[in-house]
């Protein structure tokens, strides 16, 4: 029966036993109800025309035609009877029946029924019934969507970047499409695979690959999904689920984020919390207990393989861990190509440039930055996807959005400018940094202007000659103000919590100090739930000492950078102008001005098909004029 039909059942009974219920009460209404002292006197004077007796019930009609109802008490009146006809009353008596009693009954059950019927009714609607899958009373039931093989449309064609994690999968894929091969030789396919690796990485995308390319029904839970409030539940739903995965193997059983159910036992406040202990202790014993799973591979995703308990990652349940990182250049063009190939139309897009340009990008961000190419696109009225609005996209996420309507004075823009300025000089001017690839005064978040390092390949690892470099590339900017316009502003403050923050780096963890030597001087361990309840790993001059060797690398870099600046003003100015004419100066301006050449004046972008509202032409940017008017003087300091 469907639910439309047990539901208009339902409805029907509700309506008819209020019909029932107040259909007997529709004629009282109408009637006058008399004490039996007052039938009596009415009787007496000759007022009553006609009665009908029912047992301690009496209805019936006076003399006017007024219907009247009372109640007879319960005496003995013999002559009760003949004092009526005596009175010329006309007399009816009623059988006895047994619908009366019957109705008693469903009138005093009618709000219990009543009560019962709704909860019924809104406990199908909450979840398909108290049987179904979601419903109420399914606490113990597994909440793993099942999707079938026909369903899995994912396969390795579609995951790209992760090279070395196909490989370590593919022996999965081949035991599912083949087992047999694997037996004949005595080799037991891993039980479970954990994929570690930073968000957006394609973890999730390369569990529904593997099912995809084995052909097998894939089931997909969270792991917070196995914790409620009611104890015992999380162990019910893992038994539930490995109970369906048995009926449908072989199989593929998708754990996300498993960390937030396999973390160390007793590990949490006051000895753990016992229902996620449980939950846990049930998923051990049906990955690798007395009974066998064959043919159901449990595969696991988490970002924080640090706080799992051990007792997962032994050899019979998780025994093989798969690292899936960020993709370096060449996984970045990869899957660019794989995103834009649902573009409709892309003209003019080099991926390798923009695979260079998005150094640490996960595969999730190089989708976004896709989408928000087309979403330029789109606002610009175009009928296809450029280099521009790659370029534009890209800024958007580095960057933030441009902020065009801000008004700022030209002392500020002035400020910012020689700010900025400071930063590039000092960027372009010391050894092995990364180039800088655009500058801008045009602000963008929470930013008045920007500075954009590119840097030409992937790093590795960071030297300590580069980190001396950078805290004194983040000290260019302030430098630059007390240099050029002799005043500070409030707008380094990044710039000096990022500086100190390198430097202490290098002192306290990498071992990068002559005076202090390789010894770590600060425990990451220390600040605990409670706040920091370790014993310091350093004693007290030990510490001052630190301090020092913080302050001295500060004050040396800071004593690099200005005299690179207060060396080269006139290239600040000449920065500073083109900076106030065009907002924005990319890489081969920079170059220009670097070189002492004049710099030539950005491209122009002219949208294909320009959104005109009314006399006005609306679109992401201005047009610039062809022929640029004369730089501004600005007076050196």
């Amino acid at each position: 029966m469907s639910d439309f039909v047990k539901n208009a059942v339902l409805w029907l009974i509700i309506i008819g036993v209020l019909v029932l219920v107040f259909s007997n009460f529709s004629d009282r209404g109408k009637t006058d109800a008399l004490s039996y002292s007052q039938f009596i006197t009415a009787v007496n004077d000759g007022q009553v025309k006609q009665v009908t007796v029912d047992g301690e019930r009496i209805t019936g009609t006076k003399a006017n035609g007024s219907e009247f109802e009372t109640i007879r008490p319960d005496v003995f009146e013999p002559q009760f009877v003949p004092n009526l006809i005596e009175k010329g009353v006309e007399v009816e008596g009623v059988a006895p029946h047994r619908q009366g009693l019957l109705m008693q009954l469903l009138i005093a059950s009618f709000p219990i029924l009543l009560i019962i019927l709704l909860f019924m009714f809104f406990m199908r609607n909450m979840g398909g019934g108290a049987g179904g899958k979601n419903g109420p009373m399914s606490f113990g039931k597994s909440k793993a969507k099942m999707l079938s093989e026909d369903q899995v449309k994912v396969t390795f064609k579609d995951v790209a970047g992760v090279d070395e994690a196909k490989q370590e999968v593919v022996e999965i894929v081949d035991f599912l499409k083949d087992p047999a091969k694997f037996k004949r030789l005595g080799a037991s396919i891993p039980r479970g695979v954990l994929m570690v690796g930073p968000p957006g990485t394609g973890k999730t995308l390369l569990a529904k690959a593997i099912a995809g390319e084995a052909k097998v029904p894939f089931f997909s839970i969270s792991g917070s999904d196995f914790v409620e409030m009611f104890v015992g539940v999380g162990a019910s739903r893992v038994r539930d689920m490995f109970e369906q995965a048995k009926r449908h193997a072989p199989c593929i059983i998708f754990i996300d984020e498993i960390d937030a159910v396999g973390r160390h036992r007793g590990s949490g406040t006051g000895g753990g919390h016992d229902e996620r202990e449980q939950t846990l202790n049930q998923m051990l014993v049906e990955m690798d207990g007395f009974d066998g799973n064959e043919g159901i591979i449990v595969i696991a995703a988490t970002n924080r393989v640090d706080v799992l308990d051990k007792a997962l990652l032994r050899p019979g349940r998780f025994d093989r861990q798969v690292m899936v990182g960020l993709p370096d250049i060449k996984g970045r063009e990869q899957i660019l190509n794989v995103h834009m190939k649902k573009l409709p139309s892309v003209t003019g897009v080099d991926t390798q440039v923009l695979a260079r340009g998005t150094p640490g990008f996960s595969g999730a961000q190089l989708a976004n930055l896709v989408n928000e190419a087309a979403l330029f696109a789109a606002r610009r009225n175009k009928t296809t996807v450029d280099m521009h609005d790659f370029e534009d996209a890209k800024d958007k996420i580095y960057m933030g959005p441009e902020r065009k309507s801000m008004v700022i004075r030209d002392e500020e823009r002035r400020a910012t400018a020689y700010h900025e300025a400071g930063h590039a000089i000092v960027a372009e001017l010391l050894p092995k940094t990364d180039p800088v690839h655009k500058v801008t005064i045009m602000p963008r978040g929470w930013a008045l202007g920007v500075t954009w390092q590119l840097p030409e390949q992937d790093a590795i690892s960071n030297y300590k000659d580069k980190m001396l470099n950078e805290i004194s590339i983040l000290f260019g900017g302030r430098i630059a103000e007390e240099v050029f316009i002799n005043q500070q502003s409030t707008g380094a403050s990044n710039d000096f919590e990022r500086a100190t923050k390198i430097a202490r780096a290098m002192v306290t963890k990498y071992g990068m100090s002559d005076r202090l030597g390789v010894m770590v001087y600060e425990d990451e361990n220390q600040n605990g739930f409670f706040g920091n309840v370790g014993n310091r790993t350093i004693s007290e001059a030990t510490q001052q000492q630190v301090d020092a060797e913080i302050r001295r690398i500060l004050d040396e870099q800071y004593k690099v950078a200005r005299e690179i600046l207060e060396s080269n003003q006139s290239i600040a100015h000449e920065m500073v102008k083109a900076l106030m004419q065009w907002e924005t100066i990319d890489r081969d301006q920079i170059r220009d001005i670097m070189e002492g050449r004049e710099p030539q004046p950005p491209k122009v972008y002219i949208p294909e098909n320009p959104i005109t509202v009314g006399d006005e032409t609306v679109g992401e940017e201005d047009d610039s004029p062809s022929t640029p008017p004369p730089l501004p003087s600005l007076p050196k300091a």
